[in-house]
Protein backbone atom coordinates (compact mmCIF):
# COMPACT_ATOMS: atom_id res chain seq x y z
CA UNK A 1 0.00 0.00 0.00
CA UNK A 2 2.60 2.54 1.16
CA UNK A 3 5.80 0.66 -1.44
CA UNK A 4 8.09 3.51 -2.43
CA UNK A 5 6.44 6.25 0.17
CA UNK A 6 8.88 7.94 2.70
CA UNK A 7 7.82 9.20 6.15
CA UNK A 8 9.21 10.80 9.13
CA UNK A 9 7.83 9.88 12.67
CA UNK A 10 7.97 12.02 15.80
CA UNK A 11 7.19 10.54 19.26
CA UNK A 12 8.84 6.99 19.81
CA UNK A 13 9.40 6.01 23.17
CA UNK A 14 9.23 2.48 23.38
CA UNK A 15 7.33 -0.15 22.14
CA UNK A 16 4.44 0.50 23.54
CA UNK A 17 4.12 3.85 22.38
CA UNK A 18 1.54 5.21 19.66
CA UNK A 19 4.61 6.28 17.37
CA UNK A 20 6.01 3.02 17.60
CA UNK A 21 2.83 0.92 16.74
CA UNK A 22 2.32 3.73 13.75
CA UNK A 23 5.75 3.04 12.54
CA UNK A 24 5.02 -1.20 12.14
CA UNK A 25 2.13 -0.33 10.70
CA UNK A 26 3.41 1.82 7.82
CA UNK A 27 6.70 -0.30 7.71
CA UNK A 28 4.67 -3.34 7.04
CA UNK A 29 2.31 -1.41 3.69
CA UNK A 30 6.20 -0.74 2.59
CA UNK A 31 6.78 2.49 3.70
CA UNK A 32 10.39 3.79 4.57
CA UNK A 33 10.66 5.48 7.40
CA UNK A 34 12.78 8.16 9.36
CA UNK A 35 12.39 8.79 13.38
CA UNK A 36 12.99 11.47 15.26
CA UNK A 37 13.31 11.53 18.80
CA UNK A 38 14.58 13.95 22.05
CA UNK A 39 17.81 13.03 24.11
CA UNK A 40 19.72 10.35 24.72
CA UNK A 41 17.32 7.80 26.68
CA UNK A 42 14.90 7.99 23.70
CA UNK A 43 17.78 7.77 21.41
CA UNK A 44 18.88 4.50 22.82
CA UNK A 45 14.66 3.01 22.52
CA UNK A 46 14.81 4.29 19.03
CA UNK A 47 18.09 2.67 18.16
CA UNK A 48 17.10 -0.63 19.72
CA UNK A 49 13.32 -0.47 18.06
CA UNK A 50 14.53 0.17 14.87
CA UNK A 51 17.80 -2.15 14.95
CA UNK A 52 15.79 -5.00 15.47
CA UNK A 53 12.65 -4.92 12.83
CA UNK A 54 13.73 -1.77 10.86
CA UNK A 55 17.51 -1.66 10.14
CA UNK A 56 18.63 1.31 8.14
CA UNK A 57 15.93 4.10 9.54
CA UNK A 58 17.19 7.11 9.63
CA UNK A 59 17.79 8.62 13.91
CA UNK A 60 17.35 12.26 14.17
CA UNK A 61 18.02 14.13 16.92
CA UNK A 62 15.13 16.91 17.65
CA UNK A 63 13.57 19.10 20.25
CA UNK A 64 10.77 20.84 18.84
CA UNK A 65 11.29 23.81 21.44
CA UNK A 66 14.21 25.16 19.18
CA UNK A 67 13.06 26.07 15.31
CA UNK A 68 16.59 25.38 14.25
CA UNK A 69 16.63 21.71 14.84
CA UNK A 70 13.39 21.51 13.50
CA UNK A 71 15.07 22.85 10.28
CA UNK A 72 18.24 20.16 10.73
CA UNK A 73 15.76 17.45 11.01
CA UNK A 74 13.75 17.98 7.87
CA UNK A 75 17.15 19.27 6.00
CA UNK A 76 18.07 15.74 6.97
CA UNK A 77 15.20 13.77 5.90
CA UNK A 78 15.63 15.67 2.36
CA UNK A 79 19.53 14.50 1.80
CA UNK A 80 18.56 10.38 2.87
CA UNK A 81 14.99 10.56 1.32
CA UNK A 82 14.80 13.49 -1.12
CA UNK A 83 11.29 14.08 -0.92
CA UNK A 84 8.49 13.17 1.92
CA UNK A 85 5.47 11.87 1.62
CA UNK A 86 4.14 11.87 5.21
CA UNK A 87 4.91 13.16 8.56
CA UNK A 88 3.24 11.52 11.71
CA UNK A 89 3.47 13.80 14.88
CA UNK A 90 3.05 12.08 17.83
CA UNK A 91 4.46 14.30 20.78
CA UNK A 92 2.92 16.22 23.74
CA UNK A 93 4.32 17.62 26.97
CA UNK A 94 3.20 19.57 30.02
CA UNK A 95 4.95 19.61 33.57
CA UNK A 96 3.40 17.13 35.85
CA UNK A 97 2.28 20.40 38.29
CA UNK A 98 0.24 21.83 35.13
CA UNK A 99 -1.72 18.06 35.06
CA UNK A 100 -2.75 18.19 38.80
CA UNK A 101 -5.56 20.32 40.71
CA UNK A 102 -7.29 22.57 38.87
CA UNK A 103 -6.99 24.10 35.57
CA UNK A 104 -7.18 27.57 36.43
CA UNK A 105 -4.07 27.20 38.71
CA UNK A 106 -2.08 26.50 35.59
CA UNK A 107 0.99 28.94 35.49
CA UNK A 108 2.13 30.89 32.63
CA UNK A 109 5.19 29.04 32.41
CA UNK A 110 3.30 25.48 32.13
CA UNK A 111 0.67 26.70 29.83
CA UNK A 112 3.04 28.35 27.10
CA UNK A 113 5.03 24.79 27.53
CA UNK A 114 2.21 22.35 26.90
CA UNK A 115 1.04 24.85 23.94
CA UNK A 116 4.36 24.95 22.03
CA UNK A 117 5.15 21.23 22.25
CA UNK A 118 1.75 19.87 21.59
CA UNK A 119 0.32 22.23 19.50
CA UNK A 120 2.49 24.72 17.67
CA UNK A 121 5.21 21.73 16.87
CA UNK A 122 2.73 20.68 14.12
CA UNK A 123 2.87 24.22 12.42
CA UNK A 124 6.26 23.96 12.40
CA UNK A 125 6.55 20.74 11.34
CA UNK A 126 4.06 21.58 8.44
CA UNK A 127 6.06 24.29 7.24
CA UNK A 128 9.15 22.29 7.18
CA UNK A 129 7.92 19.45 5.50
CA UNK A 130 5.62 20.84 2.84
CA UNK A 131 8.38 21.92 0.10
CA UNK A 132 9.46 17.85 0.07
CA UNK A 133 6.15 16.46 -0.09
CA UNK A 134 6.37 17.50 -4.06
CA UNK A 135 3.69 14.76 -4.88
CA UNK A 136 1.52 15.78 -2.11
CA UNK A 137 1.22 14.25 1.18
CA UNK A 138 -0.28 13.24 4.27
CA UNK A 139 0.21 14.87 7.34
CA UNK A 140 -0.81 13.21 10.72
CA UNK A 141 -1.22 13.90 13.92
CA UNK A 142 -2.83 12.70 17.67
CA UNK A 143 -5.17 14.32 19.98
CA UNK A 144 -7.64 13.19 22.37
CA UNK A 145 -11.63 13.40 23.41
CA UNK A 146 -10.18 15.57 26.32
CA UNK A 147 -9.97 18.44 23.83
CA UNK A 148 -13.81 18.13 23.62
CA UNK A 149 -14.17 17.35 26.66
CA UNK A 150 -13.39 18.00 30.54
CA UNK A 151 -11.60 15.25 31.73
CA UNK A 152 -10.22 15.51 35.54
CA UNK A 153 -6.73 15.76 35.69
CA UNK A 154 -6.07 16.32 31.62
CA UNK A 155 -6.32 19.90 32.51
CA UNK A 156 -3.65 22.24 30.35
CA UNK A 157 -3.57 19.54 27.94
CA UNK A 158 -7.12 19.19 26.95
CA UNK A 159 -6.50 22.75 26.59
CA UNK A 160 -3.26 22.17 24.00
CA UNK A 161 -5.09 19.38 22.25
CA UNK A 162 -7.99 21.56 21.62
CA UNK A 163 -5.44 24.03 19.52
CA UNK A 164 -4.07 21.30 17.97
CA UNK A 165 -7.28 20.37 16.50
CA UNK A 166 -7.94 23.65 15.48
CA UNK A 167 -4.70 23.96 13.92
CA UNK A 168 -5.04 20.41 11.92
CA UNK A 169 -8.49 22.39 10.34
CA UNK A 170 -6.61 25.70 9.49
CA UNK A 171 -3.23 23.43 8.36
CA UNK A 172 -5.21 21.56 6.20
CA UNK A 173 -7.08 24.86 4.59
CA UNK A 174 -3.35 25.87 3.95
CA UNK A 175 -1.75 22.85 2.43
CA UNK A 176 -4.73 21.78 0.43
CA UNK A 177 -3.97 23.35 -2.82
CA UNK A 178 -0.72 21.50 -2.55
CA UNK A 179 -2.48 18.13 -2.52
CA UNK A 180 -1.09 17.81 1.42
CA UNK A 181 -3.42 16.59 3.41
CA UNK A 182 -3.70 17.10 7.39
CA UNK A 183 -5.54 14.69 9.81
CA UNK A 184 -5.55 14.06 13.30
CA UNK A 185 -6.60 10.77 15.21
CA UNK A 186 -8.64 11.02 18.39
CA UNK A 187 -7.04 7.91 20.20
CA UNK A 188 -9.30 6.52 23.68
CA UNK A 189 -7.01 6.24 26.64
CA UNK A 190 -3.85 4.19 26.11
CA UNK A 191 -1.53 3.08 28.79
CA UNK A 192 1.28 4.66 27.17
CA UNK A 193 4.49 6.82 28.73
CA UNK A 194 2.93 10.00 28.15
CA UNK A 195 -0.01 8.93 29.14
CA UNK A 196 1.22 7.98 32.85
CA UNK A 197 1.60 11.54 33.65
CA UNK A 198 -1.95 12.21 33.72
CA UNK A 199 -3.46 11.73 36.90
CA UNK A 200 -6.48 9.28 37.11
CA UNK A 201 -5.61 7.03 33.67
CA UNK A 202 -6.41 3.98 35.40
CA UNK A 203 -10.29 5.75 36.11
CA UNK A 204 -10.24 6.56 32.68
CA UNK A 205 -9.17 3.45 30.83
CA UNK A 206 -11.73 1.62 33.12
CA UNK A 207 -14.56 3.87 32.00
CA UNK A 208 -13.84 4.06 28.52
CA UNK A 209 -13.72 -0.27 28.77
CA UNK A 210 -17.39 0.33 30.36
CA UNK A 211 -19.21 2.80 28.44
CA UNK A 212 -17.90 2.20 25.28
CA UNK A 213 -19.95 0.30 22.85
CA UNK A 214 -17.26 -2.31 22.12
CA UNK A 215 -16.30 -2.69 26.19
CA UNK A 216 -13.04 -2.80 25.95
CA UNK A 217 -9.86 -0.49 25.47
CA UNK A 218 -8.55 0.60 21.88
CA UNK A 219 -4.86 -1.04 21.39
CA UNK A 220 -2.00 0.99 19.84
CA UNK A 221 -2.32 -0.88 16.88
CA UNK A 222 -5.59 0.19 16.22
CA UNK A 223 -4.28 3.86 16.26
CA UNK A 224 -1.42 2.86 13.49
CA UNK A 225 -3.95 1.03 11.76
CA UNK A 226 -5.80 4.52 11.18
CA UNK A 227 -2.83 6.54 10.65
CA UNK A 228 -1.72 3.96 7.91
CA UNK A 229 -5.31 4.48 6.53
CA UNK A 230 -4.38 8.36 6.58
CA UNK A 231 -0.94 8.01 4.91
CA UNK A 232 -2.57 5.74 2.17
CA UNK A 233 -4.79 6.09 -0.97
CA UNK A 234 -7.20 5.47 0.24
CA UNK A 235 -8.02 8.34 2.10
CA UNK A 236 -7.18 10.39 -0.66
CA UNK A 237 -10.17 12.73 -0.27
CA UNK A 238 -10.12 13.28 3.66
CA UNK A 239 -8.71 16.44 5.02
CA UNK A 240 -8.98 18.51 8.17
CA UNK A 241 -10.69 15.51 9.82
CA UNK A 242 -9.92 14.33 13.86
CA UNK A 243 -10.88 10.64 13.59
CA UNK A 244 -12.07 9.20 16.73
CA UNK A 245 -10.40 5.56 17.44
CA UNK A 246 -11.77 5.12 21.25
CA UNK A 247 -14.32 1.67 20.16
CA UNK A 248 -17.19 4.08 20.12
CA UNK A 249 -16.72 6.13 23.24
CA UNK A 250 -16.83 9.57 22.24
CA UNK A 251 -20.49 8.95 20.94
CA UNK A 252 -22.18 8.25 24.27
CA UNK A 253 -23.78 10.15 26.24
CA UNK A 254 -25.94 9.29 29.16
Amino acid sequence: MLKEKQGIIFGVANKRSIAWATAQALHEAGARLAFAYQGERLKENCERLTAEEMPGSPLISCDVTHQEQIDEAFARVASEFGRLDFVIHSIAFAPREALEGEYMKVDRDGFLAALEVSAYSLTQMARAAAPLMTDGGSIVTMTFHGAEKVYQGYNVMGVAKAALESSVRYLAADLGPKNIRVNAISAGPIQTLAARGVSGLSTMLKVHAERAPLKRNVEPREVGNTALFLCSPLSSGITGEIIHVDCGYNIMGI
